[in-house]
């Protein structure tokens, strides 16, 4: 027969300063990720630069015109063009951005 030995048990006071312990690491760190993550999908413009570079494309292979605007996504994108010289800019809410393109 096996002989069971005597576990000291721990108080009421102790087991609930611990479960506290625990829940307060667990929602500090479940705070953290959550700034770290949201921070990351709001500076997240792969899908703008993918179009940039798509619309960029069209144009130096001349399947868009040089008066060119869109809305993609609350991005302002345009196409502007001199005799010299076009420039591609995107803006919103005061960010601007430009870049010069060349044809081909």
């Amino acid at each position: 027969m096996v002989i069971l030995k005597k576990i000291r048990a721990a108080t009421l006071v102790e087991v609930l300063t611990a479960s506290v312990l625990i829940i307060i690491v667990f929602m500090i760190a479940s705070l953290s990720f959550n700034t770290i993550f949201s921070n990351q999908i709001k500076k997240d413009h792969s899908a703008l630069d993918n179009r940039i570079k798509e619309i960029e494309y069209l144009f130096i292979h001349k399947k868009i015109g040089a008066p060119y605007a869109e809305d993609f996504d609350g991005w302002e994108i345009l196409i502007t063009s001199t005799k010299d010289k076009s420039i591609l800019s995107y803006s919103k809410a005061g960010i601007e951005h430009e870049k010069p393109l060349i044809k081909k």
